[in-house]
């Protein structure tokens, strides 16, 4: 229904948006096993401290990026704003449609 470049907008939208849902989602996967007892021969507190400080680095590394991709497409004129704005929320509206699935699951579910 909508012209090819808006379609190629929500694609590099949704692309963009889940990558960077799946590479924070290993980053605080990996943050949070820094949170574990330490194992014998391991110091606790520095793998604490280097754990938070990766995980801030790493997030602001992962933002720059996104918005070098963003200021590149829209730059270019190859990409529809609206599209990109579109395909990035991808990720909110699989996140919302899932949870109203498995809220509604749960509430059809019960008994008594």
């Amino acid at each position: 229904m909508m012209s090819w470049p808006f379609a190629q907008s929500v694609l590099v939208g949704g692309i963009i948006a889940i990558a960077s849902f799946f590479s924070g989602h290993r980053d605080i996967a990996s943050f949070l096993k820094t949170f574990e007892p330490p194992r014998e021969g391991e110091k606790g507190k520095e793998k604490k401290r280097s754990g938070k400080s990766v995980y801030i680095i790493k997030f602001w590394l992962r933002l720059a990026l996104i918005a070098v991709i963003l200021l590149f497409f829209i730059k270019s004129g190859k990409a529809d704003v609206i599209g990109l704005l579109l395909g990035l929320s991808t990720v909110v509206f699989a996140i919302i449609l899932t949870t109203l699935s498995v809220a509604g699951r749960y509430f059809l579910s019960r008994k008594g």
